[in-house]
């Protein structure tokens, strides 16, 4: 009887929050959907897709319209099914099997599954205590027998610190082994490689449309890199791996750059009010709550009552991320934020009750 092998056996499929919930910030997403006027444009360029014809392979058109929008070469940029299929294809094409994979911890958790399904070793350098990337530490656990790769977020998801743009080449410049550098949210940030990223033969910059673009829904990511690693991910990507209605959605998306700057700031603002009033929540509530503040999109919290808050909240119809001793909450706009403070003000009475703690 044929069984399963080990790796992938005992593999559960990804389990998101499920239900209609009323408010959603526990995804990241953008809490921007998008115009009606570039809807429109949208509609009427999926009504001229021949739909009986292949993708173009390389998805010129919005690889240029990335390209333009953040000032750099298209010919340097490759598009994936999302980030994800980007980093899935790195570990397994760019790597042999039996290599060593450096991470950070906390940091993205499907970076550790995806070295597994390659077969990768995986080594995991801690990060300080205010959670920010222990530089040092990395660089030395690169110089380690049978290195391939590092990655890391930054800024980082799930804690939201950054890592500065000079400490990031200084990785990059003291290592022998391949990069990648996830930038999934460096849009609401200022530290950036990516004009850079060309200047480099080991380095990989990911970037992806479902933050700060606010089209998580069409699944589409970037790579940028050198010429010699752009022309070896084009070589061993599926051939049609990004279908004609993503890339023309996206195509559009990125030719609005007003449009994107101005919901890019504004979600900055709101992560703002959002961590300005989970700080005050702190203050009256010091033994529940202590919260991080970021560059990013959301807010990391540290809380010993982190699955009893999720589970009062989701009661509510309002979803969070919950990651044992710590949650994550996504900005939303000002009546989601507004909601959620006073759902949360309500939890910790009734928990401060239920506990007796007077």
């Amino acid at each position: 009887m044929y069984e399963l092998n080990k790796k992938i056996k005992d593999l559960k499929p990804y389990d998101p929050v499920k239900g209609e919930m009323k408010i959603r910030l526990d995804a990241n997403e953008s809490c921007v959907n998008l115009p009606s006027e570039i809807i429109d444009e949208i509609h009427e360029a999926i009504d001229r897709i021949d739909f009986n014809r292949y993708p173009d392979p390389n998805a010129s058109g919005v690889c240029g319209a990335f390209a333009e929008y953040y000032g750099i070469s298209a010919d340097n940029v490759t598009a994936g099914n999302g980030s994800d299929e980007l980093i899935s294809l790195i570990m397994t094409a760019f790597m042999m099997k039996g290599q060593t994979l450096i991470t950070t911890e906390p940091d993205f958790s499907m970076y550790r599954f995806y070295t597994s399904i390659a077969e990768l070793e995986c080594v995991s350098v801690p990060k300080n205590d205010d959670l920010t990337i222990n530089t040092d530490a990395i660089i030395k656990a690169a110089s380690g027998k049978n290195v391939g790769a590092i990655i890391f977020s930054n800024p980082c998801n799930p804690t939201s610190k950054g890592l500065q743009r000079d400490e990031v080449k200084r990785i990059i410049e003291s290592v022998d082994c391949l990069v990648i550098l996830d930038e999934a949210y460096m849009d609401f940030w200022d530290e950036s490689l990516l004009r850079e990223a060309c200047g480099y033969t080991n380095l990989i910059i990911l970037r992806t449309a479902s933050k700060a673009v606010g089209a998580a829904a069409i699944r589409l990511g970037f790579a940028v890199a050198c010429e010699s690693i752009t022309n070896a991910l084009k070589a061993v990507k599926s051939p049609y791996n990004v279908n004609t209605v993503t890339q023309e959605i996206g195509r559009i998306i990125f030719s609005h750059d007003e449009y994107l700057t101005k919901t890019k700031n504004y979600i900055v603002t709101q992560r703002e009010s959002l961590y300005n009033s989970l700080a005050e929540l702190e203050r009256a509530y010091p033994q529940y709550f202590k919260a991080v503040n970021g560059c990013s999109n959301f807010v990391y919290i540290k809380s010993p009552v982190g699955r009893e808050l999720f589970e009062y909240l989701y009661s509510k119809g309002t979803a969070i991320r919950y990651m044992g001793e710590y949650i994550r909450i996504s900005a939303g706009t000002d009546g989601e934020i507004s909601a959620l403070l006073a759902q949360m003000r309500e939890f910790c009475e009734a928990y401060k009750i239920d506990k007796g703690n007077d």
